[in-house]
């Protein structure tokens, strides 16, 4: 058997000649065309044996036609030309139908992207499930030798986009990007965490596991604590699953409209603005959108073909701008910048372990679970710690306790961090461990 296989999946040289193709074959007044080829494979491992393996390959061709400021899409999931010409048809035949849009823009001019190419790992995108198997095989056998449960998954993935328009908007982008994540488990202890990269070789497979491993034995037998307010100390990895919630509400038009934590009211509540340019967070919170960043090195440009450069988003605390849209950013009179992702907070060159050791006592976090909205307007939120929650006191960690239920308000709570730890990779955010003086737990619960 091989440890690499053929990928499945279209050049980039292909994928630029049959967006051009489909924009020549138009009828239209205009016309814009996003193309989407992934290839991804994933081996599940559970009481440390392997039990699935899973790859899959996908193709969509999206076709936008517009006739004035009517527009309608159809898609195919097929490479045939035939399949695509009637597409092509079926999508104008729906705009020549379709209401007006009030809110719409014209189609985008050709743009000026960032000059770097996404990283692109040959391994990555040709390794075989064997190939996985083996590096899966190496955790089981770690797991089963210091008799604990391993579970989890690994996974590989393959990302090519295209787009053009009848202006002549050109750009394609191909990545490939791993992850790992793994669940020790031993009596009523149990840890977890995840790493990703752009390499499957860069994934820290055998060192993470033996860290979690370890956590496991020490989660065991955890004491009862009573909810409150504690300072806490969130590892990069339990940051992940918080910020991702205020990355989603940087949303200008909800902000000026009255409906997001980023919105100014005056004294009778009516909305009169946005909050950018108010000191709103602790100065060590420092967020931009950084395609670029070494760890990621994902796309220059977004689906709707806007670029997806470097911006500052938050820098000493301050919010620097929030996402504004191509019809809302001509509202305000203001550049459109499109998603906030991906997201980097820059940490320091400490580890967390350094944050522990200069800690007089905390509530240490390694995993939040299960997040959701309580309050959209405020951003308060609840959720579960899990997977080891620890006492930490005179800069140790002392003894596992009970995990327990948030409620939040999350701009508090990055009002209040007062130190970070080294930055890694979670998904497609690059983040820190932090350490926060104050967080609200109002409740015990039963996850393990």
């Amino acid at each position: 058997m091989t440890t690499q296989i053929k990928p499945n999946i279209l050049s980039q040289e292909e994928a630029l000649s049959l967006v051009e193709t489909t924009v020549k074959k138009s009828d239209a007044e205009g016309i814009f065309v996003s193309l989407s080829n992934n290839e991804s494979s994933l081996t599940r491992y559970s009481e440390n044996q392997i039990s699935q393996n899973i790859s899959k390959t996908k193709f969509a061709l999206n076709i936008t036609s517009y006739f004035g400021t009517r527009s309608a899409t159809a898609s195919t999931t097929e490479l045939d030309p035939d399949a695509i010409t009637a597409t092509i048809r079926r999508s104008e035949e729906l705009a020549r139908i379709a209401p007006q849009d009030p809110e719409w823009v014209p189609l985008l001019e050709p743009q000026q992207y960032e000059n770097r190419t996404p990283a692109f790992d040959e391994l990555t995108a040709t390794i075989s499930p064997l190939g996985r198997g083996e590096i899966v095989q190496q955790v089981c056998t770690m797991s089963a030798k210091a008799g604990v449960d391993g579970s989890g998954t690994l996974s590989t993935d393959t990302s090519l986009g295209a787009i053009a328009n009848s202006l002549g908007l050109r750009a394609c982008n191909k990545y490939t990007t791993a992850d790992f994540s793994f669940t020790a488990r031993i009596e009523n202890g149990s840890s977890w965490s995840r790493s990703t990269a752009w390499g499957i070789n860069q994934l820290p497979t055998e060192s993470l596991s033996e860290e979690l491993i370890n956590r496991a034995f020490a989660s065991r037998n955890p004491k009862e604590f009573s909810p409150g307010v504690y300072p806490v100390i969130f590892s990069g990895a339990a940051l992940a699953d918080l910020l991702i919630w205020l990355i989603f509400n940087l949303d200008a038009r909800a902000a000026d409209e009255g409906r997001s934590f980023m919105s100014r009211t005056d004294e009778t509540g009516k909305p009169e603005g946005n909050r950018v340019g108010e000191q709103m967070f602790s100065p060590l919170v420092q967020l931009q959108r950084y395609p670029g960043h070494p760890l990621l090195q994902l796309g220059n440009f977004s689906g709707d073909g806007l670029s997806n450069h470097y911006l500052e988003v938050i820098k000493d605390g301050v919010p620097q701008t929030l996402s504004y849209s191509r019809y809302w950013a001509a509202q305000q009179g203001k550049q459109p910048t499109g998603s906030m992702f991906p997201i980097v907070m820059q940490g320091s060159e400490e580890s967390l372990a350094d944050l522990i050791s200069r800690t007089e006592r905390a509530i240490l976090v390694n995993r939040s679970w299960y997040v959701r909205y309580v309050n959209p307007r405020t951003l308060e939120v609840t959720g579960m710690t899990r997977d080891g929650t620890f006492w930490v006191e005179d800069g140790k960690v002392v003894y596992p306790i009970k995990n327990l239920r948030f409620n939040q308000v999350l701009p508090d709570m990055l009002w209040d961090v007062d130190a970070v730890s080294k930055v890694d990779r979670y998904g497609n955010s690059v983040l820190p461990g932090v350490r926060v003086k104050a967080f609200n737990f109002s409740s015990v619960t039963d996850s393990i």
